[in-house]
């Protein structure tokens, strides 16, 4: 297999940390580069808690690509930093995997055109591991039986975004296949302000932040006499990264932007 070279951005992180390991253990993988704004002019060896390898780190994503020459971008920084990584990385026709989330219906619709023009593949997953886009994808499907549904998210409490993106991206999907409906009764009020958690078509998501949690979801459909409950765990960021070597490597064949792992799963 053709070996694809990889900048890493944000390897510091414990998703980054992980994603270099991947790519000391897959032999077609090649780390290049990395991006770390704290250790420009190091390299990944000097970083404590990471393999081995000779691969220089700059400050910033438009230096680093002044200077090396690389097939994808895998980002796994912050949504602020992600999102001027995808820019950057389109203005240099790089392709590229953006593990970060926050970006509005708009800014995916902007970033699609502009990739389709270019003829650079793109995704954005917010969510790598794969038992986590089948749940996204079971929960589209029982969305047509069920019209009553709420999501619980769990994350660590370092998380920065609430709701989560894979639940944004789980209600995304319900939608496709469910009418918007108020749920509950008519006249509920709220005791104490968002206790109701945020609302999207009268799905209610409930986001959760506690330490010890590393990133688990419930979909919990609600129906006469019965509750299906479609869950899913992650107990450590070594999950993710089945779905990040599927990314890098799919990414490759890509022409367009392609937002959610569950449109490259079959």
């Amino acid at each position: 297999m053709k070996t694809i070279r990889v900048i890493i951005a944000g390897p510091r992180g414990r998703m980054g940390q992980e994603a270099v390991r991947l790519m000391e253990r897959t032999s077609h993988f090649q780390l290049v580069a990395a991006v770390d704004y704290k250790h420009g002019g190091k390299r990944i060896a000097d970083l404590e808690g990471l393999p081995a390898l000779d691969a220089p780190i700059y400050e910033s994503l438009e230096e680093c690509l002044q200077k090396e020459q690389a097939d994808v971008l895998l980002d796994l920084t912050t949504p602020e930093i992600g999102k001027q990584h995808i820019h950057t990385a389109l203005q240099h026709d790089l392709r590229s995997v953006i593990g970060t989330t926050g970006f509005t219906e708009e800014e995916i619709q902007q970033l699609t055109r502009t990739a389709e023009e270019k003829k650079v593949g793109t995704i954005i997953a917010p969510n790598f591991a794969i038992g986590a886009i089948l749940m996204m994808k079971f929960a589209q499907t029982a969305a047509k039986y069920f019209q009553d549904v709420e999501v619980i998210e769990l994350h660590h409490d370092q998380k920065l975004d609430a709701p989560s993106g894979t639940a944004l991206k789980t209600v995304d999907l319900i939608r496709t296949a469910r009418e918007p409906k108020q749920q509950g009764h008519p006249n509920e009020t709220e005791q104490l302000q968002g206790a109701r958690g945020a609302e999207v078509d009268g799905i209610h998501i409930h986001s959760v932040r506690l330490p010890g949690l590393i990133a688990h979801q419930e979909v919990l459909f609600g129906g006469d006499g019965q509750m299906l409950t479609i869950r899913h765990d992650s107990f450590n960021r070594a999950s993710f990264m089945s779905g990040v070597k599927m990314s890098i490597e799919t990414v490759m064949n890509l022409e367009t932007l392609v937002y959610g792992l569950e449109n490259i799963v079959d």
